[in-house]
């Protein structure tokens, strides 16, 4: 072995505790500015995605609460359209020079030409008479005591009640038989609403 090889081994070795040791570069705590530039970019490209996402949202919102006003427009303007012709045999009525009966005759038909339009729309028309009254779809005018009837049974119907699925449009207007007593047998009770 010659010397040039001990001293390489010897440089090789550990130094001694009490030597210096030497420092290492130390890591900047900052990261490269090309790093950083990268991270201002990818940022600010997400701020813009973000930015346009919000306005297609609202884009979006705006076009989809347009398009129901729209559909609900037409829905109306179609439910006039069937309904006009009934107006229009009203009207007709109202100008003829026919007899009562005649008159009448008219207006049954467009009585029942609008009730086929409401019924052609999913609308249920309710005449309860004879039913057991119901508060939710049914408005008692007034309860009296009637001969031969139920308690609490429908005996008659002033104004009709209107369902559409299971949405009450427009309850019953009736007269509700309570239970008929001796004393009772004349006393009618209205009801207020």
């Amino acid at each position: 072995m010659s010397a040039s090889n001990i001293t390489v081994v010897a440089s090789e070795e550990t130094p001694p505790s009490d030597a210096p040791v030497p420092e290492t570069p130390s890591e900047d705590p900052s990261p490269p500015p090309d790093r950083v530039t990268a991270l201002e970019q990818e940022t600010a490209s997400l701020k813009d995605q973000l930015l346009r996402h919000r306005a297609d949202f609202a884009n979006y919102k705006r076009r989809v609460e347009r398009e129901q006003r729209a559909a609900g427009e037409a829905e109306v303007v179609s439910l006039l359209q069937e309904l006009l012709p009934s107006l229009d045999a009203l009207e007709k009525a109202l100008a003829a020079e026919g007899t009562l009966e005649e008159i009448r005759v008219g207006v049954e038909i467009t009585l029942k030409d609008m009730g086929a339009t409401l019924t052609n729309r999913g609308v249920r028309i309710e005449d309860p008479t004879g039913e057991k009254f119901d508060p939710l779809r049914h408005q008692a005018l007034s309860y009296e005591p009637v001969q031969g009837a139920r308690d609490g049974t429908i005996v008659a119907c002033y104004r009709k009640g209107y369902v559409m699925g299971d949405r009450l449009i427009r309850p019953a207007l009736v007269k509700v038989a309570q239970q008929a007593t001796e004393d009772s047998s004349s006393v009618i009770v209205p009801v207020s609403h």
